[in-house]
C-alpha cells in the first residue's frame, strides 16, 4: 500500500495557507481502491472533511473551485480522488 502522508501534508499546508480552516480533516481511501482503474496511476483517494469562514455563504460549486484552487496541481499529480464535506 501507498503511504500518502507526504500527499496529505502537503495537501494540508494549501489548504491551511489558502483558506484558514477551523477545522480540517484528510482521510485517506486509497486503500478501498486497489485494483481500480483509476489507483493504477498511483494517486490518492482522500475524503477532506473542512470548516471555513472562507466557505461560508458560497455555493457548493464555490466553494470546491475555492478547494480545487488551493490544492492547485495537486490535483493533477497526487489525487486521482477527491470527495469533498463542508460543515
Amino acid at each position: 500500500m501507498i503511504d500518502n502522508s507526504s500527499r496529505i501534508e502537503k495537501m494540508t499546508k494549501r489548504l491551511t495557507e489558502n483558506l484558514s480552516p477551523s477545522h480540517l480533516e484528510i482521510i485517506d481511501d486509497s486503500h478501498k481502491h486497489i485494483g481500480h482503474a483509476g489507483a493504477k496511476d498511483g494517486k490518492g483517494h482522500f475524503t477532506l472533511i473542512i470548516s471555513s469562514e472562507t466557505l461560508l455563504g458560497k455555493r457548493m460549486l464555490q466553494q470546491h473551485r475555492l478547494i480545487y484552487n488551493a490544492l492547485g496541481d495537486l490535483m493533477e499529480t497526487d489525487i486521482h480522488a477527491l470527495s469533498i464535506k463542508i460543515h
